[in-house]
């Protein structure tokens, strides 16, 4: 009844608050920082592994680490869109959190979830207008960042001081 005395509102309004108030208490998620840590490293994790492998097979096969470096790459964004178009990826994104998220994976799908959800919108208003909502500030910035060093390095250069 204190809600109702400091608020000047009445006695029922009071109880609806305070129900609502524990409703939302009741089904608001609780989050374990430690588990959710130790499952965005298990993810990561695992997705390196994966690319460890790429890369070891790569090598085996006579391929140099430029060369398998690149194969890595695109097999990982290969695995992650396919795994993605058939709903699996969104679900280890869930899962994982970060850990599945901030690799190259992440990226590709980030790419791929636009297109695939907004593909009954057609080919140009659909997946052509959607695929970047995501992925396109991350490429705009990731150009203009490196245009605006390379300018930096290019002047710092002329100037003598690298």
């Amino acid at each position: 009844m204190i809600l109702a005395k400091e608020k000047k509102i009445s006695p029922q309004k009071a109880e609806e608050q305070k129900a609502y108030n524990e409703y939302v208490k009741e089904i608001t998620p609780t989050h374990s920082l430690p588990k959710n840590m130790a499952k965005a490293f298990l993810t990561g994790g695992v997705i390196c592994v994966v690319g460890q492998g790429i890369l070891q097979y790569c090598g085996s096969l006579g391929l140099d680490k430029d060369t398998s470096g690149s194969w890595c790459s695109l097999i990982l964004v290969l695995l992650s869109v396919v795994l993605t178009g058939f709903n699996i990826y969104p679900k280890l994104a869930t899962f994982g959190g970060a850990g599945a998220l901030v690799p190259i994976t992440g990226f590709a799908n980030s790419v791929a979830a636009p297109s695939i959800e907004f593909k009954k919108e057609g080919q140009v208003f659909g997946i052509g207008c959607k695929i970047f909502t995501i992925a396109g500030p991350v490429i705009l910035y990731g150009i203009f960042s490196s245009w605006a060093l390379g300018l930096i390095y290019w002047a710092g250069t002329m100037l003598g001081f690298f």
